[in-house]
């Protein structure tokens, strides 16, 4: 997680992992904040030198969607830091990506080197409605990363908080 951060910090130096912005039905006040953040603020890539996850970044989802189709592309195929398809489409808010990574048979509970799955990415960055998805398409709210935190431990937002707590207490 402190590599994904310094990653952060040195792509956009103002990004504070202290601070968080209102999203979806909570207002997060106070101290702390989600400690995962999407990269918005990107290096140009020539689009010659571009790969999947650029396009999936970008939420190319109809060149993401033919290069898996074509079976160019493995969905589960993982970057340098062990993240698929699917943790980027998280991380990003790209919903409709998310349900057609999911079509294509994406591991829901894939693990990132840092043991985080996509159910950690969106907690963390907050996007209610990706977290729904994936909990009713089976994403396991239980995988700890390595730090030992559960996806309901890397969000400040209550509404998701409650959402994982819910989908655990009816799964146990």
């Amino acid at each position: 997680m402190q590599e994904y951060i310094a990653t952060v910090k040195k792509m956009d130096p103002n990004w504070n992992p202290k601070v968080s912005e209102k999203r979806g039905k909570d207002q997060i006040l106070g101290f702390g904040g989600p400690v995962v953040s999407s990269l918005y603020q990107e290096e140009m890539i020539r689009e010659e030198d571009k790969n999947i996850f650029d396009y999936c970044r970008e939420n190319n989802i109809e060149l993401v969607t033919r290069a898996i189709r074509s079976k160019k592309v493995d969905v589960n195929l993982k970057d340098e830091e062990g993240r698929v398809l699917l943790h980027w489409a998280c991380d990003r808010g790209h919903k409709e990506l998310v349900s057609v990574l999911l079509q294509h048979e994406a591991d829901i509970n894939s693990q990132d080197d840092e043991g985080q799955t996509a159910l950690h990415y969106a907690s963390a960055c907050e996007f209610a409605d990706i977290v729904e998805l994936l909990l009713k398409a089976g994403a396991d709210p239980s995988i700890r990363d390595q730090e030992g935190c559960l996806p309901e431990e890397v969000t400040e937002s209550k509404y998701i908080s409650s959402l994982l707590r819910q989908h655990a207490a009816s799964k146990g």
